[in-house]
């Protein structure tokens, strides 16, 4: 059914009652895989008005984007157990990194930092200790990179660039970095930009061949459920990244200028931003910005 479609989006799910490798496993990382959206693109944006737990950070002066490798990688599906529930239990998980999905993730993240102001890339490793997998991954970095002589780009260990996103985040423009890495970092760059209700991400297939999908990095927050106080921003934020997908960059725009209207505003915030506003409160500011 989803592939008749150009695009999905997708809202936060899951609830206690189910285990997580059922929504994750059976849903969502099976979207991503069968539809080859391998690039996992996650804006981090300081929006004026929002509270930084940083200090003496200026609106503005964290602007990042962060792509994720997306379908192989750490959350490759590849592992099993022997001996279940004995004491010689064994785990085995297996990432797997390919040459062609380290490239191409790559080649979309020097892409996108070639049309921004800075033209800066960092590419996020741990080869000093995963010696193999992030070997490989280093080895396309410095392959890929030189079809990329406009782009200033970096190679920095997982550990130092979580160190640095905290320490000085604005000195991030375009981060690259594989699946379990980017899913780490991201939050990180979500909480330091105040909130990880503002947190949106895009599911790409750039071939347009499968739908790609859009959605909120955050889960669905079982413990304010049905209160009508969850802050719906990364959900629209992540709407403007589906019209971008889509060729509808002026609608696309004026959904971004609508959210930095309402926050910069200060009348209107979530719980998570200070505030008390309900979702639908807020929802409603972002459309009254728009018109």
């Amino acid at each position: 059914m989803l592939a008749q479609h150009d695009a999905i989006l997708f809202g936060a799910i899951g609830d206690p009652s189910v285990p997580d490798k059922v929504t994750v496993h059976e849903l969502l990382l099976p979207m991503r895989r069968r539809y080859d959206q391998y690039v996992n693109l996650r804006p981090a944006y300081l929006f004026a008005g929002v509270p930084c737990p940083l200090v003496g950070k200026a609106p503005g002066a964290i602007d990042m984007l962060v792509y994720r490798e997306n379908t192989e990688g750490e959350y490759a599906p590849v592992g099993g157990n022997l001996y279940p529930a004995t004491d010689s239990e064994v785990a085995i998980q297996t990432s797997v990194f390919t040459r062609r999905g380290c490239e191409r993730i790559l080649r979309a993240a020097f892409d996108a930092a070639r049309k921004r102001p800075r033209k800066t890339l960092t590419s996020v490793t741990k080869s000093n200790a995963l010696v193999y997998g992030m070997g490989l991954w280093d080895q396309a970095y410095e392959a890929v990179r030189k079809d990329y002589p406009d782009v200033k780009s970096n190679s920095l260990l997982v550990d130092a660039c979580a160190m640095d996103f905290v320490r000085r985040p604005e000195a991030f423009d375009v981060v690259v970095a594989s699946n379990l890495f980017g899913d780490i970092l991201t939050d990180l760059s979500a909480a330091v930009t105040g909130s990880i209700g503002l947190a949106s991400s895009a599911n790409i297939n750039p071939t347009k061949q499968f739908p790609s999908m859009f959605e909120p990095v955050h889960g669905s927050a079982p413990d304010i459920a049905g209160k009508g106080i969850a802050n719906p921003l990364a959900a629209v934020l992540s709407a403007a990244l589906m019209l971008d997908h889509l060729g509808l960059t002026a609608g696309a725009a004026a959904v971004r200028a609508a959210v930095a209207e309402v926050l910069g505003g200060g009348k209107v915030k979530t719980p998570d931003l200070g505030g008390t506003a309900t979702t639908s409160q807020m929802g409603d500011a972002v459309v009254a910005a728009i018109g």
